[in-house]
């Protein structure tokens, strides 16, 4: 730990880092396959499969200033389905709903998989 800290000092993008990859490992228990999704220049953090139907997954820290949250929305928005799009944050605010992108926070999300039905 004390090397990792040397080489990185907790940087917020790390964080960033460790907080994607705690998801991922979360959806990996939770669904059969997940992956890294594009549309056009677009990423996808992660899409889900439940039985051939996506759910789409972005992950940041907070969203609290506007440019960031716009700029973590597109890649959902882009997308022209009616499948099941969550945006998930360390941030406290109460959960939000985005033209039906949910926003909720990851720790709620991790400790409880009906979190997202809330909205």
């Amino acid at each position: 730990m004390r090397l990792r800290r040397l080489l990185l000092a907790d940087k917020p993008s790390d964080q960033g880092r460790i907080l994607e990859n705690i998801i991922y490992l979360e959806l990996k228990r939770r669904y059969r396959e997940v992956f890294v999704g594009t549309l056009g220049a677009n990423e996808i953090d992660f899409v889900a499969l439940e039985n051939t139907v996506p759910h789409y997954y972005q992950v940041a820290l907070t969203t609290r200033e506007e440019s960031t949250l716009l700029r973590e929305l597109a890649p959902l928005k882009a997308i022209r389905d009616n499948h099941p799009k969550t945006l998930l944050t360390l941030d406290r605010d109460p959960p939000a709903n985005f033209d039906g992108i949910k926003k909720i926070n990851a720790i709620d999300f991790l400790l409880d998989p009906k979190s997202i039905e809330t909205l």
